[in-house]
């Protein structure tokens, strides 16, 4: 009776997407960036720069080892989708997560972060290079809703101003928020 129970709710969370790595196209490329583990101190400045509660979903885009999305439904309780294009970083995360015990609320998707749907996000944290974010921008300000807020360690936006700009031993973590639609 406990097998068929296990087996039941581990059905139901696969359906949903929720119990491990999905691939999201067939043949992806390779990564822009080299994999670099955000500080634990970092993360926690991240999302407590963008006030992550439990009524947020936060994306990491290139989530390497998962640690920014376990952080959110850890210590805020978030539901978390982290994308990453290498299958390496992808099964790495999809490990923490369930070691973590979030696999209920955290998702890693293995795909491309400029073609992902990331429409559902409220926060989107980043850590990459900033003319990738740079390359990233227009995307993000077309599909996310307005009041999303995004994240970003290390690196700018270029032109685009941060709403607040926090430093952590020596490394900025900038805070941005999609504003309202033109009408």
């Amino acid at each position: 009776m406990q097998r068929r129970q296990f087996l039941a709710g581990a059905g139901a969370l696969a359906l949903t997407g929720w119990a491990g790595a999905q691939e999201q196209g067939a043949a992806l490329r390779g990564p822009d960036v080299i994999f670099v583990p955000t500080p634990n101190l970092i993360v926690n400045t991240m999302l407590g720069l963008a006030r992550v509660t439990k009524k947020d979903t936060v994306y990491d885009l290139g989530c390497g080892d998962g640690r920014i999305v376990i952080t959110a439904a850890q210590k805020f309780g978030a539901r978390g989708v982290g994308i990453d294009i290498d299958p390496e970083r992808v099964s790495e995360a999809t490990d923490n997560v369930r070691k973590a015990g979030v696999a209920d609320r955290v998702k890693i998707v293995r795909g491309d972060l400029f073609q992902a749907n990331i429409s559902e996000a409220t926060v989107v944290t980043l850590y990459l290079l900033t003319d990738l974010n740079l390359k990233l921008r227009p995307k993000l300000l077309k599909e996310l809703n307005p009041g999303t807020r995004i994240v970003s360690h290390a690196f700018s936006m270029g032109d685009w101003k941060p709403e607040r700009t926090e430093e952590v031993d020596g490394t900025n973590v900038y805070l941005w928020r999609i504003p309202p639609r033109k009408a």
